[in-house]
């Protein structure tokens, strides 16, 4: 970590275990966390705990953002924080704005893409100028990642992306 200086890391919870529960599952996943914390903070690093949907990925165990906050809530520890995935979020469960003003505080990153497609903001059902808004509200500092594909030409896509963030007031 300290070879690539690295701040961060994204975690995943890896698919569902057969023969675990989902409550066996969630307690190894905070267990798991907890170890790693102690390493993170060693080293000067943040885990980010990422959720996909089951349309992508329908083996994967964690695809709740609101279990994924609560998985973080029991983490306990500031060097552990929520990796918040827009687009798994809208297909898995909607609701972005509301998750987002009860868990501020437990969120690392954010990732943005629209739904459906997989494009940018602005070309399918998510209204980023909300989100935008919303996490400048809610002093949200830290980075805003863009992992859309470009429907159009890449550097435009991502640069009108970047300005319709920053247009809202996030900073970023």
């Amino acid at each position: 970590m300290n070879k690539i200086e690295c701040r961060a890391i994204i975690a995943m919870s890896g698919n569902v275990v057969p023969g675990m529960s989902r409550a066996q599952q969630h307690q190894s996943c905070i267990e798991g966390l907890k170890r790693a914390a102690e390493i993170a903070e060693k080293n000067d690093i943040t885990i980010l705990l990422e959720n996909i949907d089951l349309e992508e990925n329908p083996h994967y165990y964690l695809w709740s953002v609101a279990e994924g906050f609560e998985i973080i809530t029991q983490v306990g520890h500031p060097r552990v924080k929520f990796l918040d995935d827009f687009f798994h979020e809208q297909i898995s469960e909607g609701n972005l704005i509301e998750k987002l003003e009860k868990n501020i505080d437990k969120l690392g990153l954010v990732h943005v893409a629209d739904v459906p497609g997989r494009h940018e903001p602005g070309t399918g059902e998510i209204n980023y100028r909300n989100i935008y808004r919303k996490l400048a509200a809610l002093k949200y500092n830290r980075y805003v990642a863009m992992e859309f594909i470009p429907s159009g030409d890449p550097v435009a896509s991502l640069r009108l992306a970047r300005e319709e963030a920053l247009r809202a007031g996030t900073g970023s």
